[in-house]
């Protein structure tokens, strides 16, 4: 079968499941691991012959995308602010909101630094999943010290694999921050992206990411929503540094509350951010 034979049965395959753009996505992504084609290349060179081999293993990958499997499962690897990633079933796939919040911390690292630029400075991701926003950080920052907790042994597993691949020295601790009154050490910053939607958002999810992507690292309570908020900035008051910082990615329905929560419990330069898509979705508090 040609490239543009293909793409067309491709294209009529997922029509009735995905917007056009995805499917354009997903068969890209998918020239490119499988076949070694840029996206020029698709258009230029619409003859090419998929080879019997290359076509079953294709076409076995569309079944899946059918059952609305995500691609990154599929393939086993995604890209994170530029880094390659191992997921799987036991990590949620990183989010391009995520990369926005990855992009906020360096940027308020750089003016922490212009205060003392010799300090090394100590920063703890809670809840790490697939190690993306601590590896990242240590790729792009120098004279840091960071550490992640997950409460998964299988997310970790996956974590530090994602360190070995990015060539990146990340403490990984195996932790239920929920039952914990004290955190291993002080930090300067600490991050976290936890379990944040709400049972009755979850009519509103996907099926893809409903049947796929794990309960346990994206579901909290409707009576308790900022259960791990609360728990994390108990934490965050005891053991971080002076002029510490801490982030959070947030519900973007709870932007307020969450707020309000920071401020009873005494964080100063409280500061909600908007995600690309224009949703409150990231926040930054100091601890003086």
């Amino acid at each position: 079968m040609t490239l543009k034979d293909f793409k067309n049965y491709f294209s009529e395959a997922l029509s009735e499941t995905y917007p056009k753009t995805e499917i354009d996505s997903f068969f890209f992504i998918l020239m490119e691991e499988k076949l070694n084609l840029q996206r020029i290349d698709t258009v230029l060179k619409p003859d090419f012959l998929i080879t019997d081999k290359n076509l079953t293993d294709l076409k076995n990958i569309l079944k899946r995308l059918q059952k609305e499997e995500p691609i990154q499962y599929i393939l086993g690897n995604t890209e994170f602010y530029g880094l390659p990633f191992i997921v799987n079933r036991n990590t949620l796939i990183p989010r391009a909101e995520t990369e926005e919040l990855v992009e906020w911390i360096l940027l308020e690292t750089s003016e922490l630094r212009t205060k003392n630029e010799d300090k090394t400075l100590t920063i703890l991701d809670i809840g790490t999943g697939t190690g993306c926003i601590p590896i990242s950080l240590a790729k792009n920052l120098h004279n840091v010290k960071i550490s992640a907790i997950d409460i998964s042994s299988e997310a970790l597993k996956i974590a530090k694999q994602n360190a070995l691949l990015n060539k990146i020295e990340v403490d990984f601790i195996e932790m239920n921050i929920l039952e914990v009154n004290k955190l291993p050490q002080q930090f300067d910053i600490i991050v976290s992206n936890p379990p944040y939607v709400r049972e009755l958002e979850k009519v509103a999810i996907r099926k893809n990411v409903l049947e796929n992507e794990p309960h346990l690292a994206l579901f909290v309570t409707d009576e308790n929503p900022l259960l791990f908020y609360n728990k994390i900035a108990d934490l965050a008051k005891q053991q971080l540094s002076k002029n510490g910082l801490l982030f959070f990615e947030i519900n973007q329905y709870l932007g307020k509350e969450t707020v309000a929560m920071l401020r009873e419990k005494g964080f100063i330069n409280i500061e909600l951010k908007n995600d690309l898509f224009g949703n409150d979705r990231m926040i930054k508090c100091e601890l003086v």
